[in-house]
């Protein structure tokens, strides 16, 4: 195994759930936390902390608005999102590859 490709892993992506949170995000403009919470079968406290996360590194954009009067969570990858989850992937294959 190659030490060398590891430290090209994205340790914020590789968590199995923000590797599916970033995997769905990525699939859509935007997308509300029901949605996501469907979509990835997380908790509400699991996909709220994982969000966190995702949104420190800078990966993903969260709105809080209200459609009527029910509260609206908006959430987006940012364009370093998408640049991170793509570089992940690459650096995931050439790694798989190598093997």
């Amino acid at each position: 195994m190659s030490e060398s490709i590891l430290p090209d892993i994205d340790d914020v992506i590789h968590a199995p759930a923000r590797l599916a949170i970033v995997a769905t995000l990525n699939a859509v403009e935007e997308a509300d936390f029901r949605y996501l919470l469907n979509a990835t079968g997380l908790t509400k406290g699991n996909l709220s902390t994982h969000l966190s996360k995702l949104e420190e590194a800078g990966y993903v954009q969260i709105e809080k608005t209200f459609r009527g009067k029910t509260p609206l969570t908006l959430l987006r990858l940012t364009p370093q999102g998408r640049a991170a989850f793509d570089a992940y992937r690459r650096n995931m294959l050439r790694f798989l590859n190598q093997m």
